[in-house]
């Protein structure tokens, strides 16, 4: 039985792209497409996908290897991030073992059948959606966060966020009551260097605050310290 997802389909060519786009929405799926490397980086920061199929070669500077690498900068060990399925013409072992490196949790070569591909994809989403509920469970207020596993539920109910506001979620939770710069954000949850007049990490905690904060004008666990940068604090 198919299991419902939001996919991201990134692939250029549109002969592959419209039949793959059309039987994965029979399927019941909801299916965006785009074309190029860095469009697929921007809406993994702006929206939650359960799944992103991702060809091997796209215009531009950005590869597939270069996106699956991107997408699994900044997790934790033992954090799987959304899952890829990595598509590629190339038929010799060493790209596909290299996309594997890069992040791809399973790859198909083409041409492909339909019908593998839409296998592939519903056991890539039960094994993303069957992963255990871990230990170190952090509660504040109606929200717990499974950093491990990679889920946050509000009043029990699953919560899909982002790649990138889960990572600077995660980040916060793992060390509570820390005062953490901007700097200090920047570097460790995007990877960039110190970027002074950068409002990425500002926008980012507006959005945390937007969905956990009981009051977001008056912001109980995701505090600002002027001068100084944020504190994550559980109890409130």
């Amino acid at each position: 039985m198919t299991t419902r997802a939001r996919i991201l389909l990134v692939e250029d060519q549109w002969a592959v792209a419209a039949p793959v786009q059309d039987r994965l929405e029979a399927e019941g799926h909801e299916v965006e497409r785009v074309e190029r490397g860095d469009a697929a980086l921007r809406r993994v920061e702006t929206a939650a996908w359960d799944l992103v199929v991702l060809d091997l070669m796209l215009p531009g500077r950005l590869s597939g290897f270069d996106v699956a690498r991107e997408l699994r900068t900044g997790l934790a060990p033992g954090e799987a991030g959304i899952p890829i399925l990595m598509l590629t013409a190339r038929h010799e072992v060493e790209d596909r073992v290299a996309g594997l490196r890069a992040g791809a949790d399973d790859y198909l070569v083409k041409p492909f059948s339909m019908a593998e591909l839409v296998a592939r994809i519903d056991a890539l989403l039960r094994r993303a959606r069957s992963r255990p509920t871990g230990e170190g469970d952090v509660v504040f207020g109606a929200v717990r966060v499974d950093p491990a596993a990679g889920r946050v539920e509000i009043d029990g109910r699953k919560v899909a966020l982002p790649a990138r506001e889960f990572q600077l979620l995660r980040y916060f939770v793992e060390r509570p009551g820390r005062t953490l710069s901007r700097d200090v954000l920047l570097r460790e949850v995007w990877g960039y260097p110190r970027t002074p007049l950068s409002r990425t990490v500002d926008t980012h905690v507006a959005r945390l605050r937007e969905r956990f904060e009981p009051d977001r004008a008056h912001p109980r666990y995701f505090r600002t310290v002027r001068g100084a940068g944020y504190r994550f604090t559980p109890d409130g």
